[in-house]
């Protein structure tokens, strides 16, 4: 009879209800946590699986002194980037020659998979008078051994001389009529081999802007079909006057 008065005790219940409770908790949080993993899970996987690329193509704005440059955020490259607002420098990339970002049905040349088709440009203030066909005849003609070599396109492929300070590249240039030569700075040896975009070009646009791009050395083949891409594709995204 004591056990029976003793289980129908109030104290009793009260314990079996905080308990009842605190198991209630336990369980809701065990739910949640479930819920959090599932869907950081998920957000993870797709992160690591994008590699730092990004398929969204909200139309980011971008301004640069008096300019505004309008891209989609798959064209820009870094993460930190991919907003809109004021910046001291940008830098995108494009796949040649669709002239397009990063998506899933190009994520084999992103991933470099695939021939090398993916070109570097960076955006900022001008700090050079003259762009680099520009600079040819006052600078680097002088910097270079003299004959040159016939390269790809048409173009002649010079030597830097010792004290130049363009260890392990070279100088490649091709007349233009009525233009500024094409002129382009490439690494050599080891260092192009093992280099994405082993070529880069300067060039002047917008207001106060250079642009350098940087490109495979199979493309100079054909380099005044990708000059043109690239000043196309800029006259598209670069608006001056803001």
């Amino acid at each position: 009879m004591r056990e029976a008065s003793v289980a129908e005790s109030p104290e009793f219940e009260v314990v079996d209800s905080t308990l009842m409770k605190r198991v209630f908790y336990i369980f809701a949080a065990l739910a949640l946590l479930s819920v959090a993993i599932s869907v950081g899970g998920k957000w993870l996987g797709r992160s690591i699986a994008m590699a730092g690329y990004s398929d969204d193509t909200t139309m980011r704005q971008i301004v640069m002194g008096k300019n505004l440059i309008s891209v989609p955020a798959n064209f820009v490259r870094f993460d930190q980037a991919r907003r809109d607002g004021i910046a001291s420098r940008l830098d995108l990339y494009l796949r040649y020659p669709e002239m397009d970002g990063y998506s899933t049905a190009a994520r084999d040349d992103f991933n470099h998979t695939t021939a090398k088709k993916i070109i570097f440009l960076s955006f900022e203030p001008r700090m050079m008078s003259r762009d680099m066909s520009g600079r040819y005849a006052p600078i680097y003609s002088a910097l270079i051994e003299k004959p040159g070599t016939p390269g790809p396109g048409g173009t002649t492929v010079y030597a830097f001389t010792e004290k130049s300070g363009y260890l392990n590249e070279v100088l490649a240039v091709a007349e233009r009529p009525g233009k500024e030569p094409f002129v382009a700075r490439c690494l050599s040896g080891p260092s192009a081999e093992e280099s994405l975009a082993p070529c880069e070009r300067d060039i002047q646009v917008g207001d106060d802007l250079s642009l350098t791009y940087r490109f495979p050395r199979e493309l100079l083949a054909n380099w005044p079909a990708l000059d043109t891409a690239i000043a196309t594709k800029v006259a598209s995204i670069l608006k001056t006057g803001h």
